[in-house]
């Protein structure tokens, strides 16, 4: 049997999840959590075998979450489900740690799958995902600028974008503002953009926030 936990901060998904597994002889639902704080307690808690979870939660994302969690539990497989194309974050979340990646829009039979397989101790992308992957290691790289930030970079360029100022950024991370600041430096060169709204205006041009 394979034991789950369900993290997302919507109570229809969560409940749409379940009535899926539900039909499913070998997967089970042991809690499910709608933030990451939650999230943490709750694997703590229960004997797991795969967490199922949402990249974009309200409160600290499932990057930040998923940072926790691979210093507690670095071997507990995560699968990260999420509204965003591969494209805005899969290479991220695998570079986080995640076991695999899958769009919301995936058909319920690949999510299924994508869990038994990353149980099994494999992980999964689709061939989009597996050819984005692979471009870090050729010698011609087409992914999207904000692919190429390290996974902290990106975080702190998807809260900075979401208008969270540096002192509260470095709260969150319990990192000093200085070192806050220096990462958004970092980041706006490597954007090529030279301000805070222009980082917005990226953002959402490349439907990251």
């Amino acid at each position: 049997m394979i034991r789950v936990l369900i993290v997302d901060d919507h109570t229809i998904f969560r409940s749409g999840l379940k009535r899926l597994f539900s039909d499913e002889n070998d997967i089970s639902v042991v809690d499910e959590a709608s933030n990451s704080t939650d999230a943490l307690d709750k694997i703590r808690k229960h004997e797991l075998d795969l967490v199922l979870m949402d990249v974009s939660m309200a409160g600290r994302s499932g990057l930040e979450a998923l940072e926790s969690l691979r210093i507690e539990f670095p071997q507990l497989p995560v699968l990260i489900l999420s509204m965003y194309s591969e494209e805005q974050y899969a290479v991220v979340a695998m570079k986080a740690g995640a076991n695999g990646y899958l769009s919301k829009d995936a058909e319920p039979a690949e999510l299924i799958g994508a869990i038994r397989k990353i149980a099994a101790g494999g992980r999964y992308l689709t061939n989009r995902g597996t050819e984005l992957m692979l471009m870090q290691f050729s010698g011609k790289d087409d992914r999207p600028t904000h692919q190429k930030l390290s996974t902290r970079e990106f975080e702190i360029m998807r809260m900075i974008a979401n208008g969270i100022s540096l002192t509260e950024i470095g709260e969150r991370l319990n990192i000093s503002v200085k070192t806050v600041s220096t990462y958004r430096t970092r980041i706006l060169e490597k954007i090529g953009v030279k301000s805070n709204a222009e980082l917005a205006k990226f953002a959402l041009r490349n439907e990251i926030v």
